[in-house]
């Protein structure tokens, strides 16, 4: 609940039993223990109230400057403690872009190898890198202003039917006909998203190269095998809501944001959609070296995000 702590919480909870050990074997009585330590975390939560600092709502500097205390206090003890001042800084830009529900699902944390720590960055909207993509894809725009966003669940890529079915034909044009309605299918898929007024389209499963071309030809922009994680954040800041088909692309099904781009950080290409209308958002790009210190690091600023939210509750 509190998000941090737990070595101290640990430490603390056998100190106390060592402490005890020897009254309970001279025969106290646990409950008489109990109540000593009940008596004793009494007095010890009065001395915090009466030790305790308000947090001035009114005042933002003075809030930010505790928010940053608070902050860089939880990063002391972790591997990045050198940077702290750096990352305390970050964090509460962090929360302070939430709305006021504090959703912690909202701040998303990505890693990039290379770079050193302080080439971290915050970007106020949705990130994540960029899929696998068909050829055609390099053709297509990597930016757009206040465009319309497609969100899918529908596999966008030329596929022999499943359906488990024999089919007898007598001539070469029926066994065109066939092929040429698979060939259909799609573009129907295809067409019925460009009429919406999307300019990008994300897909949970994979869009493939014919659908990669089409979208080019018509500058759109679309990106296939996007996470699930990913794709649900992008629909919760951009609005619009994850289509299981492509029959009913409505104006209000689709979402949007302020600006779209795709971006070079480090040695990876990174999707940002900025500006984002329904909720507010921000993603830590997390730049460094060795994967084993990244998840450290990303351990200790989840530590230090849930200390800061916890303090502006």
């Amino acid at each position: 609940q509190v998000g941090d702590g737990t070595t101290s919480v640990t430490l603390l909870a056998a100190e106390f039993l060592k402490q005890v050990k020897p009254y309970v074997e001279e025969g106290l009585h646990p409950q008489i223990i109990i109540r000593a330590f009940r008596t004793a975390t009494q007095l010890a939560v009065n001395k915090i109230k009466d030790i305790a600092v308000s947090v001035k709502k009114e005042d933002k500097d003075e809030q930010r400057s505790l928010l940053e205390k608070c902050a860089a206090t939880a990063l002391s003890s972790k591997l990045i403690s050198q940077s702290k001042e750096f990352f305390s800084k970050m964090v509460v830009d962090a929360v302070m872009m939430l709305d006021d529900l504090l959703q912690l699902k909202m701040i998303g944390i990505k890693k990039v190898q290379g770079g050193a720590l302080e080439d971290s960055q915050l970007v106020a909207g949705v990130a994540f890198k960029k899929t696998f993509s068909y050829a055609g894809f390099e053709m297509q725009p990597k930016k757009y202003q206040s465009p319309k966003i497609a969100l899918l669940n529908v596999e966008l890529e030329l596929k022999a039917e499943k359906d488990n079915a024999e089919v007898r034909v007598n001539t070469v044009e029926d066994y065109q006909a066939i092929v040429d309605a698979e060939w259909n299918i799609l573009y129907d898929k295809l067409d019925k998203i460009h009429k919406s007024g999307a300019k990008v389209v994300l897909s949970k499963l994979p869009i493939g190269d014919v659908a990669t071309q089409y979208f080019a030809d018509r500058d759109m922009f679309c990106a296939g095998r996007v996470p699930e994680e990913d794709l649900k954040r992008t629909m919760m800041a951009c609005g619009g809501s994850i289509q299981t088909s492509v029959s009913a692309l409505s104006d209000d099904v689709l979402g949007r944001c302020e600006l779209f781009e795709e971006t070079q950080i480090g040695g990876e290409r990174y999707n940002l959609f900025t500006g984002c209308p329904k909720a507010k958002t921000c993603t830590i790009i997390l730049r460094g070296g060795a994967e084993q210190f990244m998840e450290e690091t990303e351990r200790s600023l989840h530590d230090a995000i849930m200390i800061v939210r916890r303090a502006i509750k």
